[in-house]
């Protein structure tokens, strides 16, 4: 029997998106699998499967227009079925956990901001800070490997503490159109990862007020704002795996055994 790609949880009769294509090259035919309450949208695993840009964007794209017409769960890239058989008793398993987030995902969406330090905010702070002052003139006075570290050390700190002092109230603001807030992993190089669950009627209003704070603070903070993306940190069910495979990686993860 042949293994299935997993995009996501829905419910019963969730249509398809027309003409929609999954992962895979060529790529794969969607379908709906399952029993009873709950369904999984599969295609065929393709035998080769690695985080190719190609199909991560399938992935992705997938859940969003599948979420135009109803809640999903939505899996991590890479989550596979041995077989039908496997993937229905994994949605009969964890019943229960699936229906309360897809009524808890139904009607919304998911919005990321990221948070990056401005370094041409450094000369600003050279101004005002008598510390990264008295640094730079150590390192002009007596150059060297120890004090260009130093310098670089508290200048890094400096521009990242402004950075975050400068969100923050954006970040509160944005939080006003949300249902819920989550703090994501760390990102090399970002100061803040946060995501919003946002109603799909907020999520236009949140862009706009997303749009007027990032211009605001643009001079001491860079604003990333991502979305509308599917809701991966509000899913929660705690029965999908999550492993994505990387190039020349593992094989990719499977719902065989999880719970």
């Amino acid at each position: 029997m042949s293994a299935l790609y997993v995009y996501g949880v829905v419910r019963p009769g969730h249509p398809l998106p027309a003409g929609a294509r999954g992962v895979g090259d060529p790529p794969a035919r969607l379908r709906v699998v399952g029993d009873g309450a709950l369904a999984a949208v599969v295609s065929k695993a393709p035998p080769d499967l690695l985080a190719r840009r190609r199909d991560l964007v399938a992935h992705q794209e997938t859940l969003l227009a599948l979420a135009a017409d109803g809640p999903v769960v939505p899996m991590r890239f890479g989550v596979v079925a041995p077989d039908r058989a496997t993937l229905v008793d994994r949605l009969a398993a964890s019943l229960d956990t699936h229906l309360r987030a897809l009524e808890r995902l139904d009607g919304r969406l998911e919005m990321n901001v990221k948070v990056f330090p401005v370094e041409a905010a450094l000369a600003g702070l050279l101004r005002a800070d008598a510390t990264l002052r008295s640094l730079r003139e150590q390192a002009r006075r007596r150059p060297g490997y120890e004090t260009s570290v130093r310098l670089g050390e508290a200048a890094t700190d400096a521009l990242r503490r402004l950075a975050t002092t400068a969100a923050a109230p954006v970040l509160r603001a944005l939080g006003a159109f949300a249902e819920a807030v989550s703090p994501g992993p760390e990102v090399p190089g970002c100061v803040g990862n946060t995501s919003f669950l946002v109603p799909r009627a907020a999520v236009a209003d949140f862009g706009a007020e997303a749009a007027r704070r990032t211009a605001e603070v643009a001079a001491r903070a860079e604003l990333r704002v991502t979305g509308p993306l599917p809701c991966f940190s509000f899913a929660d069910t705690g029965t999908a795996a999550e492993a994505a495979p990387a190039p020349a990686g593992p094989p990719p993860a499977t719902l065989a055994g999880r719970s």
